[in-house]
């Protein structure tokens, strides 16, 4: 397909961006701990933290890492909420050559467990409220190397400890645990400023993020992340951005509303790492779905930048303190993560005035492949246009190239595509074609202007709030279930989440209850991935050879 979509660019947005600007993630970090030492770079519970905080503490934090023994190319995982410790941890692991494993804090001990031995991260730095789930499953892993942070870890003594206090016993965030061994946040930097560090040699080829994504095979899979992925997609990003950039006063600070988890790829990206190259401040939101705590936060500044997903954006608009807010310097407002609803555009565009721009990624595109031009002044329902320097696709099963106008697998190619899966040879050529194209799984079209929109799923992914819940993963953990037969999982709509997971069982046991089944869930599956819907049946439909027929579970 010829590049139909360059001539929809903005004025100023090229069609190339130089992506080889920095050798390393790492190379990025400290440019910008040079140029905006004194700028804030994090707003958090009423406490700003500048570039050079960061500097300092991710400097510490790189030193204590080497001297605990462990290596470049070592992996570290990171299980945090939206915490100032994660940009100090993540900055940490880069600079001492490591790799960062991001984790879902709200994962069980199984799907914990999975990760930590598929990656074989020998460290991890873990919120004091997660502690009890990594304590189930200490002995099994190759993690034995444990940093707790709690909540008021950075706000001074006074102000930490109220924090911390209110955390543990007022709201009772924190089961108990216990790690023997385990070490403070606070005493890991205090160890390290007394070590030496040792400035490694990373190059763009090197392994920056394992990104964990869901497994068609009911176990997740970790995304290669190389450092030029991710410093392509940065540079990628920010010269899309451009024009709604321009409209934010000369000489003022971006600052951006940080409420996607920074442990997912669209938060990691465009908040952490396109913060720090715009030398732009993030206001940390821990807990997302507090509506009321976030919108209390955000009455106290002035922001111009929310990338979230539509949940969120309907969440906000709807919400009875959205009007306490000041919205009105807010110039870019991106959708991702899962599709839009164009009620929820619509909405927003009337309450805030400045239009949700769609876009559409993956974990294996570092995220951002496409998007909506920032310009834009109405919602268009579609993923918008090819990024800068890449290309899509649309490719029937054979790998052949589909006609204009008739739906395709969207494949793309790009300085962002992954370098494969992590130590999963067979699952990467499962998705990578021979010419570089990366194979998503969602079946798309695209008009003659080159803006594309998709049309289905081919894989039977469910979409939750824009996590991916894989179906052999939520069946493969009901069926250990005694007492059930088989079961099979589909997604079904849902006005808040997009879809939700619809679990279809068949009993062996007639004595199971519909209460059994979500008691066994919430032990083994983290909320998203649980059943909202649960219906019996006395058999499930299949094929002549035998596989279930999913889409005949959807009414």
């Amino acid at each position: 397909m010829e590049k139909i979509w360059l001539k929809q660019y903005p004025a100023g947005v090229p069609a190339e961006v130089k992506t080889d600007v920095y050798p390393s993630l790492m190379a990025l970090l400290e440019e910008s701990f040079r140029k905006h030492r004194d700028q804030k770079a994090y707003l958090f519970m009423g406490k700003a933290f500048t570039f050079g905080w960061l500097d300092d503490h991710s400097r510490a934090f790189a030193a204590y890492l080497q001297s605990i023994g462990l290596a470049p190319g070592d992996r570290v995982a990171l299980m945090m909420l939206n915490v100032p410790q994660y940009p100090v941890a993540v900055a940490g692991v880069l600079r001492a050559g490591m790799v960062v494993v991001n984790v879902n804090p709200l994962y069980t001990p199984r799907e914990l467990e999975h990760q930590l031995k598929d990656s074989g991260a020998k460290a991890i730095v873990i919120l004091e409220p997660f502690a009890a789930v990594l304590q189930q499953v200490i002995d099994a892993v190759p993690s034995k190397k444990v940093v707790v942070a709690s909540f008021g870890d950075m706000l001074g003594f006074l102000k930490g400890t109220l924090v911390n206090h209110v955390v543990r016993n007022v709201k009772k965030m924190v089961p108990a645990w216990r790690l023997p061994g385990a070490l403070r946040f606070n005493d890991a930097l205090a160890s390290g400023r007394n070590k030496p560090y040792t400035p490694p040699n990373v190059g763009p080829d090197d392994i920056a993020v394992l990104q964990y994504t869901g497994g068609t095979t009911g176990v997740s899979k970790g995304a290669v992340l190389l450092h030029r992925n991710l410093v392509a997609n940065v540079l990628q990003s920010e010269a899309w951005y451009q024009p709604a950039l321009k409209k934010i006063p000369p000489g003022e600070q971006i600052v951006t509303i940080c409420a996607l988890p920074l442990y997912h790829i669209f938060g990691f990206t465009t908040n952490m790492m396109l913060g720090m190259r715009m030398g732009g401040a993030n206001i940390l939101i821990p807990n997302p779905r507090d509506f009321a705590a976030m919108l209390k936060e955000l009455s106290q500044h002035r922001f111009h930048s929310l990338p979230a997903v539509n949940t969120l954006f309907n969440a906000l608009a709807n919400h009875p303190d959205f009007g306490q807010v000041d919205w009105s310097h807010l110039k870019i407002s991106v959708g991702g993560g899962m599709a839009v609803q164009q009620a929820t555009a619509k909405l927003w565009l009337e309450k805030t005035g400045c239009p949700i721009c769609e876009g559409y990624g993956l974990s294996e595109t570092s995220p951002s492949a496409t998007c909506n031009p920032v310009d834009s002044t109405a919602y268009s329902g579609n993923i918008g246009l090819p990024m800068p320097n890449t290309e899509l696709r649309l490719l029937d099963d054979d790998g052949n190239e589909v006609p204009m106008g008739t739906p395709g697998e969207i494949a793309i190619r790009g300085p962002q595509v992954m370098a494969g899966y992590w130590q999963r040879p067979d699952e990467t050529a499962k998705v990578m074609t021979a010419d570089g194209f990366f194979r998503t799984g969602d079946v798309g079209l695209v008009d003659e202007r080159g803006y594309f929109k998709i049309v289905d799923r081919k894989k039977d992914m469910i979409l939750v709030s824009g996590f991916n819940v894989y179906p052999n993963e939520v069946e493969d953990v009901i069926t250990q279930m005694p007492g059930v037969l088989e079961c099979a999982a589909v997604g079904v709509p849902d006005a808040k989440a997009g879809e939700v997971v619809k679990v279809v069982v068949v009993k062996k046991d007639p004595a199971i209850t519909e209460a059994d089944i979500r008691a066994f869930c919430e032990a083994n599956l983290t909320g998203y991935k649980r059943p909202k819907i649960i219906e019996f049946r006395t058999e499930l439909p299949k094929t002549p050879v035998g596989k279930i027929l999913r889409r005949e579970l959807r009414g």
